[in-house]
Formats: C-alpha cells, sequence, structure tokens
C-alpha cells in the first residue's frame, strides 16, 4: 500500500504561511479562527489532491545482470499509475560500486499510459552488486499531496572486466588482416618448426641451407621453416596497493586485466596457449592454460576473480618464484605491476632478474599522467613549486627503474590506459615474429 504523503510545495506554502499566521495572531487576535479554518482547508486538498495521484498498479526495473567495468549500462523504471498524477520519479539504493553514494534518482515520464524513465549505470569497480529497494512516488495534479511506495528488492548486478576494445574495430580489422587472424595461414621462411625443402635461391639465407640434403642431390637446397606456435603466454597481475590506486575513474588493476584480455585473445587466435596469473602478498589466482578462443570465457571469469588487495604490497619474491615453478618449458610473461618506492621497485628488480634467465619478460606499467600534470604545472605559489619538484624526482626514479629492467633485458612498456592494450599487442607480435619466446 503507497503511503499518502505530503509534497514539498505544501510545506513551502506551510512555512511561507507560518509567519502570517504569527502576524494574525499579534495584530488581529479576534481572527485567530482563520488560521485553523485555513489549515484544514489546506489538509483537505493535499488528501483529495493525493487521491488523486491514483494508485500503482505495476511496475517494472529493467538492467542488465552483467555488465562491464567502466562502460554504460541502462536502467529503465516504469510504474502503471492510475488516475491523473502530475508528475513522478524513482529513486534505486544499490551497491556504490554502480553509482556514487549508492543511490539514483531519475525523472518519470508518461508515455503511452505509462511512466517510465531511463537512466546509465556505469560501475567503477569489479564484483557482485546488490540492488537493495525502489521508491516510487508520485504526485496529484495539484502538486500538494502524492504518494509513495518502497520496495525491497533482491537483485544482483555482476561486473566483469571491460572487454569493449576486443569489439573494437581496430582489432577486429586486425584479426582479419594479421597473419594470425581467424584462419591462421602458415608462415614459410620463417620459424622453427621444419616445414620443407626447396631449391637455393640467391638472396636467401645461407643459414637456411641444408648441407645433408644439399650433398646427396648434389644441388644447394634451403629447409623452409613453419612459424612456432603453441607458445606460452602468461599475464600476470599486480593486485596490490598500488594497483588498486584510480587512474581516470577506474583502478589501475582493471585497466590492466582490460589490456591483458585483449592481448590474450589475440594471442588465442594465434594458436598460442595464455595463462592468468595474480598475486598480492601472496599468490592468489594462478589459472590453467587455455588454448582455443572458445575457452576464453573461462580466462574473463578468471580475470573476474582478481580481487582488490588494498593494504597490501606487492611480495615478487614469492609471487614469481611460484609462478616460475609452474612453468615448465620457456613461456612469455606479461607481467602488469607498478611501484611507489624504492625498495618495492628493487625487491622487483632482483626476481625478474632471475624470470628473464629461462622467460622472455615484458613489463607492463600505466603512464601516470599526474605526475607529469604536477611537473608541467604553472608555479604559482609555493604549494605549486614543492608538488612540481617532488613529482620531477619521482619521475626520475620511476625512469630509472625502468631503464635497469630494459638494460636486463626486460621488454618494457609504459603507455596511458587507453593505449595500453593496443601497446601489449604489438610487443607480443614482435617477440613472436623473433621466435623470441620458444626460444
Amino acid at each position: 500500500m503507497a503511503a499518502l504523503l505530503p509534497t514539498i510545495r505544501t510545506a513551502r506554502l506551510v512555512a511561507l504561511a507560518a509567519p502570517l499566521a504569527l502576524a494574525v495572531a499579534l495584530l488581529a487576535p479576534q481572527a485567530w479562527l482563520a488560521v485553523p479554518v485555513v489549515a484544514g482547508i489546506l489538509l483537505l486538498l493535499v488528501l483529495v489532491d493525493g487521491a488523486r495521484a491514483g494508485t500503482l498498479s505495476e511496475w517494472k526495473l529493467e538492467h542488465d545482470a552483467d555488465v562491464e567495468i567502466g562502460q554504460p549500462s541502462p536502467l529503465r523504471v516504469s510504474a502503471d499509475l492510475s488516475g491523473t498524477p502530475g508528475s513522478a520519479r524513482a529513486a534505486l539504493s544499490l551497491d556504490p560500486r554502480m553509482a556514487p553514494g549508492g543511490r539514483v534518482a531519475l525523472d518519470l515520464a508518461p508515455a503511452q499510459g505509462v511512466w517510465s524513465g531511463e537512466v546509465d549505470l556505469e560501475a567503477n569497480r569489479r564484483g557482485t552488486a546488490d540492488v537493495d529497494g525502489l521508491w516510487l512516488a508520485w504526485d496529484g495534479p495539484w502538486g500538494l499531496g502524492g504518494r509513495q511506495k518502497h520496495i525491497d528488492l533482491d537483485r544482483a548486478i555482476r561486473v566483469w572486466p571491460d572487454l569493449s576494445p576486443i569489439r573494437s574495430r581496430p582489432l577486429q580489422a586486425l584479426l582479419r588482416d594479421a597473419e594470425l587472424g581467424i584462419i591462421s595461414r602458415r608462415r614459410r621462411g620463417q620459424g622453427t618448426q621444419f616445414e620443407a625443402l626447396t631449391e637455393y635461391q640467391p638472396g636467401m639465407d645461407r643459414r637456411r641451407i641444408y648441407w645433408k640434403a644439399s650433398a646427396r642431390h648434389a644441388a644447394l637446397y634451403a629447409r623452409e621453416n613453419e612459424a612456432e606456435r603453441n607458445n606460452q603466454i602468461v599475464f600476470a597481475f599486480d593486485c596490490g596497493q598500488a594497483m588498486c590506486e584510480p587512474i581516470d575513474g577506474l583502478p589501475r588493476l582493471d585497466r590492466a586485466v582490460s589490456a591483458g584480455l585483449t592481448a590474450a585473445y589475440v594471442a588465442l587466435k594465434g594458436g598460442d596457449r595464455t595463462m592468468l596469473f595474480g598475486f598480492a602478498r601472496r599468490p592468489v589466482l594462478a589459472s590453467p592454460f587455455v588454448s582455443e578462443t572458445r575457452a576464453f570465457a573461462r580466462l574473463q571469469q578468471a580475470a573476474a576473480g582478481l580481487d582488490y588487495m588494498q593494504g597490501q604490497e606487492a611480495n615478487y619474491t614469492l609471487a614469481l618464484a611460484t609462478l616460475a615453478a609452474r612453468l615448465k618449458r620457456r613461456s612469455l610473461v606479461v607481467l602488469f605491476s607498478d611501484f611507489s618506492d624504492t625498495t618495492a621497485a628493487e625487491m622487483m628488480i632482483e626476481s625478474l632478474a632471475r624470470l628473464t634467465k629461462r622467460h622472455a619478460v615484458v613489463f607492463v606499467t600505466l603512464e601516470d599522467r599526474e605526475l607529469a600534470g604536477f611537473t608541467e604545472a604553472e608555479p604559482d605559489d609555493v604549494d605549486t613549486i614543492a608538488r612540481a619538484v617532488t613529482a620531477d624526482a619521482l619521475a626520475r626514479q620511476r625512469q630509472l627503474v625502468l631503464s635497469r629492467l630494459r638494460r636486463m633485458g626486460v621488454e618494457v612498456i609504459e603507455a596511458p590506459h587507453d593505449k595500453l592494450g593496443f601497446a601489449v599487442i604489438d610487443r607480443y607480435l614482435a617477440l613472436r615474429a623473433q621466435e623470441a619466446i620458444a626460444g
């Protein structure tokens, strides 16, 4: 049953009438009876207007049960109201990860006899978001009285990693045009897997000459090899404190997960095997290797389980040692991480140095635009200058660490979040073409 309540307009009228009633009581005490009479009339008007607002016959709340982080998702509320309501609105109580403050309000408009409204939700964290309650309120035609109904809900919205880069036109064009497209084509003349023999032609690489066959046939023959496939690609994610910090509204971890899944999809299309690995103070995720694009959903589900380990620093020594023990042959390890102090950076460098002895390693970090903004700010006051000096020192330390990684043989990618996925794909394709993964 919807409760009948006065509206904000009625409250304003009462607030305006209060000084008048006080003036009547002071200047004309004999007319004090007019005050309760007017109040009674106003109350009667509120009751009549609330009755004319009608009743709620049916309501509907429509939203997606599964959404992607950072992507807009429509939510629609509709109410079938009898009577002659003058206005209607709705409010929704839900998990703060779906809306600031955990509340969404929207105005309803009449259309074909049904009052409805729509708003876009945009999740800022992965996980399961509970939808707790819905409030519907509608006013009478005079705007003095209205009705309100609270509806308890037991719904949930599952927030998944963002896969919009995979659906983007540039990536689809890459998958159509690249040699590791949907229909994989053999690349003869490169790679390590023997394919066939062919007569040696001037201009061919002399290292391809197959001397035993040439001796048997009294002519020069060269090997044609097929590009290496079935490489092992590991996408490792640091889930610690540094990666939980937001960048342009979303945690760095989610930016990294989106880029990693995009690159994993391309790797699966190319015939390679991929897995996900997550860690903070200790390893938290190690998915099995998948080798087919139809199993990509398993990677997506595994990535959705990467929790935000706020307050925990990444233990690179334990994590990378655990990962190395799981890998039985040479693999490409793509590590998404960040560092906030030199001590953590030293531990990371030592661990990566051990990992590079057997595996190809790519270190991926997000470009810190905030530091650049502090450094490039106009020196208007002392605080701005102090921030610029501190930011410049941090940026120098950061570049020093990245330079040390490059000298160790680690491939380093530092890019903005909106270009991170394609930067990882480009580096993966380059290493694959160089046969640097299989070794």
